[in-house]
């Protein structure tokens, strides 16, 4: 047996095949990690491979609260999905804190 027939992306342990003495090996990315692949995934499954690929960030959103402690966000959007087990999508969106200073919220601090 072997991962010819299938390759999987992340941890799937449904994603296995019938290895050396009955034992299960895995044909998922996550094998390389734990070091139970099948003894063909480099072959049939790392040259098949597809990391995923990102576009720029997009930009800051306004602060979300007009007078205080409030958070922006931006995002990123994915152009090529991660196939074959090839390396998994960073994160596509961000956080980060800011301060709504409006000309409307007084000036009393």
């Amino acid at each position: 047996g072997g991962c010819w027939h299938q390759c999987c992306p992340g941890r799937n342990n449904a994603c296995w095949a019938p290895g050396a003495r009955r034992a299960r090996c895995y044909c998922d990315s996550y094998c390389e990690r734990t070091g139970d692949c099948c003894e063909d995934y480099q072959t049939a499954c790392r040259r098949a491979a597809v990391g995923c690929a990102v576009g720029p960030w997009g930009p800051w959103s306004g602060c979300s609260s007009p007078c205080g402690v409030g958070s922006k966000a931006r995002s990123r959007q994915v152009t090529v999905p991660p196939r074959h087990g090839g390396e998994p999508c960073p994160d596509l969106k961000q956080r980060r804190g800011c301060l709504g200073e409006h000309p409307t919220c007084g000036t009393a601090k």
